[in-house]
């Protein structure tokens, strides 16, 4: 079934089209009908599976063919997000494709002056993607009135509940009237995740898409044990020897992201970093030119590791294992997005050994190792600035070989 046979405004479908959205992806197949039902929904898909959308075109198209005027501090629609960078992608899907469309959509998120913001809350808003933080402020000061919210979604819900924001969430359910839709939204569930869904929705409609496997399928992974002093090397040489590729690499803190960057720039090797730390301006700044292309290479810590979509990443680079090996899933989950196919390289030291067969055990399956003998390990940090050789296409390409072997043998 495609989009124009779907019954949704056509200012909506000539947006779909626009953004090239032709055939919807399976969990926006499952959600959007039971969304314009008005059903609550639990909905568990991979990332990269097309969730914004899932609950975007709905919602968009119950706000617009509603006629009623906004008064002073109202929202009709609440998105509750766990990060800034979150609010602004999820801001600008429902502005994509409500561009046509008499919806009004904000974005709320601290980091930036609230002048212009409660400027705009006074006008009242359709829908409102927000963090926490900034919501609470708002609402205290009386700029920001919950109580006549149609629909609350939840999205990376099991994120915010990493970060604590249970309570938030029942504060915010407080202020919403007692019948509204709610949409739960998430990469993972666990009975954490669970027990907190079915306490706040009403008899909702579940959908799970790819249960059995948390990682996309477009998605080929590899690991390479290298020793932590090494890894700049390793590093170095995937950049040189696939430069047009665009690379997101993964480290553990904003120090590690720093050093990262310092180490490629005395190789004279342009990148980009990102974490915590920064301001909202720098950050805001550096996803942008990352996404644009000028410069391929983003060094992130885990603040890019969730919900945030990056159009075109080849390379997911974990130069550090993640802490937690469902964080694995997020983060390679920035490449092979939709229908493209992405590669996942990781690279392990001896003392995160330990850490890698976690992340296989949650995964339910092992990763391959690309094998590396001792003198193709001595060439590569000997390679600094040398001219490249295809070793590391031979592995990639011996990796994607073995895979293939395997599902045949499965079969």
């Amino acid at each position: 079934m495609k989009f124009e046979q779907y019954r949704i405004a056509e200012e909506i479908k000539r947006s779909l089209e626009e953004s090239g959205f032709k055939r919807p992806t399976d969990i926006q197949y499952k959600a959007i009908p039971s969304i314009l039902r008005g059903d609550d929904v639990l909905a568990i898909a991979q990332t990269g599976t097309g969730k914004t959308a899932a609950f975007a075109i709905p919602v968009l198209q119950l706000l617009h063919q509603q006629h009623r005027s906004r008064t002073k501090g109202e929202v009709k629609c609440l998105v509750m997000v766990p990060t800034r960078e979150l609010a602004i992608q999820i801001s600008d899907v429902f502005k994509q494709l409500g561009k046509y469309t008499r919806v009004d959509i904000m974005g709320l998120f601290g980091g930036v002056e609230q002048e212009a913001q409660i400027k705009k809350l006074d006008k009242g808003v359709d829908v409102l993607i927000a963090t926490p933080g900034r919501m609470f402020d708002l609402i205290s000061q009386g700029h920001l009135d919950l109580s006549h919210v149609q629909t609350l979604i939840l999205d990376e819900a099991d994120h915010m509940l990493d970060l604590g924001f249970i309570r938030d969430i029942r504060d915010v359910i407080r202020h919403l009237p007692r019948h509204h839709q709610t949409l739960f939204f998430s990469a993972t569930i666990d009975e954490e995740i669970k027990d907190l869904a079915y306490s706040i929705v009403r008899n909702p409609i579940r959908i799970q898409i790819s249960p059995d496997d948390p990682v996309s399928k477009n998605v080929s992974h590899a690991v390479a044990f290298v020793e932590m002093d090494d890894k700049r090397f390793f590093l170095e040489r995937l950049v040189r020897e696939f430069p047009e590729n665009k690379i997101l690499v993964f480290v553990r803190t904003k120090v590690r992201a720093e050093r990262v960057a310092a180490a490629m720039a005395r190789v004279e090797i342009k990148t980009l970093s990102m974490h915590g730390a920064k301001e909202q301006d720098d950050r805001l700044s550096v996803m942008n030119e990352f996404k644009k292309g000028d410069i391929k290479i983003l060094i992130t810590t885990d603040v890019n590791a969730r919900g945030i979509d990056i159009p075109n990443v080849d390379y997911v680079v974990n130069y550090d294992l993640p802490d937690e090996p469902e964080n694995y899933v997020h983060r390679v989950g920035r490449t092979g997005r939709g229908v493209q196919k992405g590669q996942a390289v990781s690279f392990c030291s001896q003392e995160e050994k330990p850490v890698l067969e976690q992340i296989q055990a949650y995964l339910g399956k092992e990763i391959s190792v690309m094998k590396i003998d001792k003198g193709d390990y001595s060439q590569t940090i000997a390679f600094s600035e040398e001219t490249p050789n295809d070793n590391w296409q031979l592995l990639l390409d011996q990796h994607e070989k073995n895979m293939k072997e395997k599902k045949r043998k499965k079969k």
